[in-house]
């Protein structure tokens, strides 16, 4: 099938249609004020990663002069550069005005965000002795002149543009970085039961003649400028290196990449905003992108709360699984039945509770488990500490290129080899992105597993937003293949075969393939067959091709898709019969499952992967099957749940409008509806 502009929908175009989605979030009315805002610091993170990733890549195509159609959606990646261009100044540009109607709305709230010219008396005192304690001592202030070279800008980091106009009439240009150590946003004392905050921008603004008192002018203008960076990292080939100080080298290096996007507020006048651009040696060609007074608006995840619960979204209480106890041993429960948590319904005390009974089990002989991306205070790595301590051979395969967290992941690395923690690096070439855990336990002279599979990382502080299932489990059929996953990590020479997971990179395409023969089988001779699937993303054309090779055979397929998709569902003669919705919500969608009829004996899978070319050719990736059939039945009600939204759901087609999925049936918010469901199952 030819990869064309009319069977896909362009990736990159899509994922910034999924942005859109997110900042509907910021649009709607029905979200809480301050929780709108966040919605738009997502958003401005969001967009700051794809300029760091995807448009740097398409760059990197262009200037190499690849010819890559197929790779781009039938695209030419000049065309395909400038496309995201306008898509992205157009989305900037109704951001900028969703934040300004916050903005009227939260002074409705008595809630005032000043400008430096809004400041009364009474606040001067405050702002100057803040500024005095808290902020001169960690400014950094370049004075620019035509023999002073400028240093090369942070990526993504924030500064203010300075142009003095000297007594002589000359100019003195400055730049001042807004840094990223400093609260963003500074509360201001509370007058008359209203709150005010100042911008750290605005404050810096207001201090301009402290800042630069030793210059005599007579006008000074400040106005916001940032750069972003390629993101990718580039590895030297020094063999004396070890592979953790080559990741470390490559992390430093990104802060120096090359610029691939550029945004000035656009009140800067023309000679300031040439100089700079001169400077930084920008060309109009490059991705120049006019904001506006304010960059990095993803300090907005961070806006303060301000004792406002009424302007935030409820907060949930995590629910305890049923029949699945913290205060007995978790063991001694899953080795009659398997468990499912899903947080953030139910709590991620569970998985600590799993590692820390191991850690402190002398039965319990191994510990492996696989690390992507750990909380800051990671309370999983410390259990794994603790069980080295206790004399347990732990094995931890680390991710050390998890983007954006490598340098995370290295210092606790390093930690854990110092704490006599077996560390692997994973599979040249692929990157372990699997989510699991074994530990095994001498039991009557014999050997016993026990373990968790997962859809999301092994986290504390996502888990508080994400939706993940991890299903707890003493199955020694798929214990013994996620054992042989930890095997191949270390003989890697070898291809090992899985009776029960799916795992990639070797096996992921042909397994679900085989599925998908069977519901085109079995709809061809008049069985029941569909096909159900809950993903982030989809982009991988094989996948997609064999969906569109079932629709056309009349399986009925239902997606729920989070993230970009490149699926073109509802049209005729190629997937008039696949329907896909997105639901963008308080928790970010994370989970990934999903079932297949089976002429009505459903097969129910949980993933850490989805269907894109990465997850299932460069990655290592686990799909596990549900042989539970309670477990199954739930992850059914929860994909209809899910399903049935007509409150946060979209409709993915290919005019791409986002457009709400509205009906006149009982309203079912899924989020909401969902904590509800297990809230019933706990009563019952």
């Amino acid at each position: 099938m030819i990869k064309d502009k009319y069977t896909y929908i362009n990736r990159e175009i899509s994922w910034l249609q999924f942005n859109a989605r997110v900042l509907q979030e910021a649009e709607d009315e029905s979200v809480p004020l301050i929780e709108r805002l966040r919605f738009l610091g997502i958003f401005s993170n969001n967009l700051d990663e794809f300029f760091k990733v995807r448009y740097a890549t398409i760059k990197r195509i262009e200037e190499a002069g690849k010819a890559a159609r197929s790779e781009l959606g039938g695209y030419a990646a000049s065309e395909l550069l400038e496309i995201i261009t306008q898509i992205v100044i157009k989305q900037q540009s109704e951001s900028l005005d969703i934040l300004n109607k916050i903005h009227e709305k939260l002074e409705d709230e008595n809630i005032y965000i000043v400008k430096e010219d809004q400041i009364d008396e009474s606040q001067h005192s405050f702002i100057k002795n803040y500024f005095i304690q808290h902020v001169s001592p960690a400014l950094v202030t370049i004075v620019l002149s035509d023999q002073v070279d400028l240093p090369t800008l942070k990526d993504s980091a924030a500064y203010l543009a300075c142009n003095m106009k000297l007594l002589d009439g000359k100019c003195q240009y400055a730049l001042i970085e807004i840094s990223r150590t400093m609260d963003r946003f500074v509360v201001l004392p509370k007058k008359d039961n209203i709150d005010y905050i100042i911008m750290l921008d605005d404050l810096l603004r207001y201090c301009l003649h402290d800042i630069f008192s030793i210059f005599e002018y007579q006008d000074i203008t400040a106005h916001m400028i940032k750069i972003t960076r390629d993101g990718e990292l580039d590895f030297d080939s020094d063999l004396s290196k070890s592979f953790i100080e080559k990741i470390s080298d490559s992390v430093k290096h990104r802060q120096i990449g090359e610029p691939i996007r550029f945004v000035y507020d656009k009140t800067i006048d023309e000679e300031t905003l040439r100089y700079f651009m001169d400077k930084m040696s920008i060309e109009t060609n490059d991705s120049v992108i006019p904001g506006g007074r304010y960059h990095n608006r993803r300090d907005y995840m961070d806006f303060p709360s301000l004792g406002r619960t009424d302007l935030l979204y409820d907060k949930i209480s995590p629910l305890p699984v049923k029949g699945l106890s913290l205060e007995r041993s978790i063991f001694s429960t899953i080795a009659n039945k398997d468990y499912l948590v899903y947080t953030p319904f139910h709590t991620f005390s569970y998985i600590v509770k799993f590692l820390r009974e191991a850690a402190l089990d002398p039965k319990v002989k191994s510990i492996k488990i696989t690390i992507y991306r750990l909380a800051q205070i990671s309370h999983v790595a410390s259990s794994l500490i603790n069980a080295a301590k206790n004399g347990k051979k732990v094995t931890v395969a680390i991710e050390l290129q998890a983007r954006f967290d490598e340098q995370a992941n290295i210092d606790y690395a390093e930690q854990m080899v110092s704490e006599g923690i077996n560390l692997l690096f994973g599979v040249r070439g692929l990157k372990v992105h699997s989510k699991m855990c074994v530990i095994e336990r001498e039991e009557e002279d014999s050997i016993v597993r026990y373990g968790f599979i997962s859809t999301g990382n092994f986290n504390e502080s996502t888990a508080k937003v994400y939706t993940d299932f991890t299903l707890l489990t003493a199955d020694q059929r798929i214990l013994k293949d996620i054992n042989k996953v930890f095997n191949f990590f270390e003989t890697n020479y070898k291809i090992f075969r899985y009776k029960h997971i799916i795992t990639s990179p070797h096996y992921t395409k042909s397994r679900f393939f085989k599925m998908i023969d069977n519901e085109i089988e079995n709809v061809k001779k008049g069985k029941p067959a569909f096909i159900k699937i809950k993903l982030n993303s989809i982009s991988s054309y094989m996948m997609i091709d064999k969906l569109y090779e079932a629709s056309r055979a009349g399986v009925k397929i239902q997606m729920i898709i989070r993230g970009l998709c490149c699926l073109v569902p509802g049209v005729r003669g190629m997937s008039e019969n696949i329907e896909i919705i997105s639901i963008i919500d308080k928790f970010l969608e994370h989970t990934r499952m999903l079932i297949f009829c089976n002429n009505d004996d459903p097969k129910v899978f949980i993933s850490s992967a989805d269907w894109m070319t990465r997850n299932i050719e460069n990655r290592v990736e686990v799909t596990c099957p549900i042989y539970d059939n309670d477990i199954k039945q739930e992850l059914m009600d929860i994909f209809e749940i899910c399903w049935n939204d007509n409150v946060k759901a979209r409709i993915l087609d290919e005019t791409q409008s986002n457009i709400y999925k509205k009906n006149d049936l009982p309203k079912v918010h899924s989020q909401f509806d969902t904590y509800d469901y297990y809230l019933k199952k706990l009563q019952s």
